[in-house]
């Protein structure tokens, strides 16, 4: 089966592409960097040829609520279409659990519109809504930081390693169309702010996590279960001490 990763060159998108092709599948990376941009669909014929499955796992290059609104719309309009031309029978696409809680964060809207626009296409698909990776509480950390000061919400998450990230998105793109959103998430659940903290420990950071109820998230002010996943969530293997572990 021929596969197209868009965004196949990043974090989650090399791991898919190697795993797919470990199990037997043409798993094709498609990125700027490999010829192909869906922003101005350079490309997008060619790499679709014969593909049966997209998955996309890219992101905007930029977090800004105007200019990632036009990245996820324009890109996602311009690869659907090219998708429906070369007659693809399942598109994949990589969000966030919790999207539709976070709807004062332009970063959120803009995924939310990502995902209608899917809905929409005609085509059969499937959302994977995955919880925070582990390799991406630094950007929590950096986004939630003043000074010396980082000033994060006391609320449940479940954060995720990206290796398992990448198994639940393969698993699901070989499988048949779900129609929806399916949910993945870490084997924890932990407090934020502790978690940070904890992070920032074990890389001797010395900035303070302070605990505030009312610390936005990339915008977005947090209930108690905004990042968690529902009870039907696919629960993945790995647990954060030994991730940190390997990090050492």
């Amino acid at each position: 089966m021929k596969v197209v990763v868009i965004g196949g060159t990043g974090l989650i998108g090399s791991k898919l592409v190697a795993k797919l092709n470990e199990h037997g599948h043409e798993a094709v990376p498609a990125a700027p960097n490999t010829g192909v941009n869906t922003l101005t669909g350079e490309g997008l014929a060619e790499v679709l040829t014969g593909a049966s499955v997209v998955i996309d796992v890219s992101n905007s290059p930029s977090f800004e609520d105007d200019a990632v609104m036009e990245f996820f719309r324009t890109s996602t309009t311009n690869l659907l279409k090219a998708e429906a031309n070369a007659g693809v029978t399942h598109h994949v696409a990589l969000s966030v659990v919790g999207t539709e809680r976070l709807q004062e964060s332009g970063y959120f809207r803009a995924k939310q519109a990502q995902e209608a626009l899917i809905k929409d296409s005609g085509i059969p698909f499937s959302i994977v809504h995955a919880t925070q990776f582990f390799e991406f509480m630094k950007g929590i950390a950096e986004a939630a930081t003043d000074g010396d000061t980082v000033r994060l919400a006391p609320v449940k998450i479940r954060p995720i390693f990206s290796d398992d990230v990448a198994a639940a998105v393969g698993r699901t793109a070989v499988g048949t169309p779900v129609g929806g959103v399916v949910e993945v998430a870490g084997p924890e659940e932990f407090q934020l702010d502790e978690l940070i903290r904890k992070g920032l420990a074990a890389k001797k950071d010395p900035r303070q996590v302070v605990t505030d109820v009312h610390a936005p998230y990339f915008g977005a002010e947090l209930q108690e279960t905004t990042l968690v996943p529902g009870p039907d969530a696919h629960i993945a293997e790995t647990r954060f001490a030994d991730w940190l572990a390997q990090q050492r």
